[in-house]
This record gives C-alpha cells, sequence and structure tokens, in this order.
C-alpha cells in the first residue's frame, strides 16, 4: 500500500481527496500547512506528495525546495487556474507533475499512479529491455537504471525520477534528436495529458543540476521547434 501525504490548507480538498484516494487503496496523510509537512516527513518520508503551493506558515515552494535537498520522490504541484508562473517554477525546482484546480479526482489518481509506476519500474527495469536497463557512459556522464543513479564527470548527480527518464532517453542514442512528443511518451503514460512547457521545464531542471557541478555542461541542445539531443562532443 502506497503512502501518500496531502499538503493543503483547505480542509474541503483535504477531506475529500483522502477519501477518494483511500477509496483506491492508498494510505493518506494530511497536512493543512507546509511546516507541518515537512515535520511529518522527517519522521518518515511517503511514497508521493501532493502539494499545494499557497499554505500558510511554509508554502509549497518552500517546502519542496526543502524536500529535494534530501529526497526525489515523486511531488505532484496544485495550482491555481491562473497561476502559470508558479507552475513553470514547481517544475524548474523539481516538481515532476502539475494538476490545475479545480481539478477531475480521476485525473489526480491517474497521474499518481503513473508516477508510482514510474518510480518501481525506474527502480527495476525501468524500460523492460536489457538494452536499455544497462549503464551507459556518455563522456562523463554514467547512468545506472537499475540504481538509479547518475554521476557527472565523477560527481554524483540527484535527480527526480521524470529528470531520469528524459536524460537516458536522450543520453542512449547521443546526436539523435528527440521531439517534445517523444520525451512527453517517455516520461508520461499515455492517459496525462501534458504541454510542451512541461517538458521545457523539466529540461531547464535537469541543465540547472548539471550545471551546478560543471558550469559548462552543454551536452543537452535545444533544436528550436524540433526538440532536443543529447551531444557526447
Amino acid at each position: 500500500m502506497s503512502r501518500i501525504a496531502l499538503v493543503d490548507d483547505d480542509r474541503n480538498i483535504l477531506t475529500s481527496v483522502a477519501m477518494t484516494l483511500e477509496a483506491e487503496g492508498f494510505e493518506v496523510e494530511t497536512y493543512n500547512d507546509g511546516q507541518s509537512a515537512l515535520d511529518g516527513f522527517n519522521r518518515q518520508m511517503p511514497d508521493l506528495a501532493i502539494l499545494d503551493i499557497k499554505m500558510p506558515r511554509m508554502d509549497g515552494m518552500d517546502l519542496l525546495q526543502r524536500l529535494r535537498l534530501k529526497s526525489t520522490m515523486p511531488v505532484i504541484f496544485l495550482t491555481s487556474k491562473d497561476d502559470e508562473i508558479d507552475e513553470v517554477l514547481g517544475l524548474r525546482l523539481g516538481a515532476d507533475d502539475y494538476v490545475k484546480k479545480p481539478f477531475s479526482q480521476r485525473l489526480l489518481v491517474e497521474r499518481i499512479r503513473t508516477l508510482l509506476r514510474r518510480q518501481d519500474l525506474c527502480a527495476a527495469d525501468p524500460f523492460g529491455t536489457a538494452e536499455s536497463a544497462q549503464t551507459i557512459e556518455r563522456g562523463p556522464l554514467r547512468m545506472d537504471p537499475l540504481r538509479h543513479s547518475v554521476t557527472w564527470k565523477d560527481q554524483v548527480v540527484s535527480l527526480t525520477v521524470t529528470e531520469f527518464l528524459l536524460l537516458h532517453a536522450l543520453a542512449i542514442h547521443p546526436g539523435f534528436v528527440k521531439s517534445r512528443e517523444q520525451l512527453m511518451d517517455v516520461a508520461y503514460d499515455e492517459r496525462v495529458y501534458v504541454d510542451d512547457r512541461t517538458i521545457d521545464s523539466h529540461i531547464k531542471r535537469l541543465r540547472k543540476k548539471m550545471r551546478a557541478i560543471d558550469c559548462g555542461f552543454s551536452a543537452i541542445e535545444t533544436l528550436y521547434g524540433i526538440g532536443y539531443r543529447y551531444n557526447e562532443d
């Protein structure tokens, strides 16, 4: 039974979503602000967290930043209808997905299952083939899918599940262009719709993590209007 943390200062959302998730077989822990959630996570980390952005004491952005210092667990942001800036910032900080309020609880359940399924597959054989499960080395990059580990110039890079899958999809065939649509297929279940901006934000976050280790990192190339590719040169 997967443990889901639901963090929102709206008690109606906490109650209704918790009931839905429990009916789907999840164990649910609810928190009405970021600080109480962080205290709970320090005691026991959930398998996935759903975070509202605007909350008292500690908002969702601050909570995510603190989480990403020690955990790559999947995180879904709940955003208001017009909070486009918050969506982009959230993805850049390391969120795996976002859902706009008001939202379909069925859609939320599907996105939760997608992220948990991806995490389980990535911990075992993320792509279901022997070739893709093998450790790959591309210049200073080394990726081990079975251990979900990445190093660049022998330094460990901590990636979320989404970031790992996108980097692997590009690096496994260097020089080949991957369109945004192809990268969406890699990172998300076919039943879950995301737009181009979501992939772009994940790529920006991925580059930022690499450049924190190597300011000259340029292996992920953007081909405007087409997509991305990994260059070993």
